[in-house]
């Protein structure tokens, strides 16, 4: 993943501020879409004029770029440092599962704005490294299914991309219902949703 990039402002604003602004954005944009989302309507949601917006940002465009960029910065540290742990692949998969839902329970809203924005984004060059980040994803996970495969760890009549796709669609999805603070922490959905998966995908005994 590139690293996150230097992000235009129009005056020095605090970091608190522009934390509480991005996130009042993000759901804004999650629960209505970035077209119809107007600068107006982030600002109205803030309560400030949208004017007072431009203070911290030079557009809409700056504050969808840095929530999504952030975000994917910080999934990839997580995904990364994963993968330099050089687990075995059924630890690699439990792993990178639960750091998933970990993400959508930090960052729920740019997950729901992800899955709904990113493959028209993406052709845009300012948002190229969507297009990026999908293949190092896609990577990533298939690499991790075709050597629990190769090593017996998962049956051999594994269809490993049909099972990539079930596995990314069924754990992102959750950014639909999940809800931060409720009766289930991620790391114990994590747990449920892999019983359910691993004992579908793990060498029968």
């Amino acid at each position: 993943m590139p690293a996150a990039k230097k992000k235009t402002t129009t005056a020095s604003a605090s970091p608190e501020r522009r934390r509480e602004l991005l996130t009042i954005a993000a759901e804004v944009f999650a629960a209505h879409g970035y077209n119809a989302t107007t600068v107006r309507r982030i600002a109205d949601e803030a309560g400030m004029l949208a004017g007072s917006l431009y203070y911290h940002f030079d557009s809409k465009e700056s504050m969808l770029d840095e929530i999504l960029s952030s975000f994917l910065t910080e999934l990839w540290d997580g995904y990364d440092a994963v993968l330099a742990a050089v687990l075995g692949p059924r630890e690699t998969i439990e792993a990178l599962v639960t750091e998933s839902f970990r993400e959508i329970d930090r960052h729920r809203a740019a997950v729901a704005i992800y899955q709904k924005e990113s493959k028209h984004l993406a052709a845009q060059p300012r948002f190229g490294y969507l297009a990026d980040s999908q293949q190092k994803f896609k990577k990533a996970w298939l690499g991790t299914l075709e050597r629990g495969v190769a090593g017996g760890a998962f049956r051999a009549d594994l269809d490993i991309r049909l099972t990539y796709r079930f596995v990314r669609d069924t754990v992102w999805v959750a950014a639909s219902w999940y809800r931060p603070g409720g009766q289930h922490s991620p790391e114990e959905i994590a747990r449920q949703y892999l019983s359910m998966v691993l004992d579908g995908i793990a060498v029968r005994t």
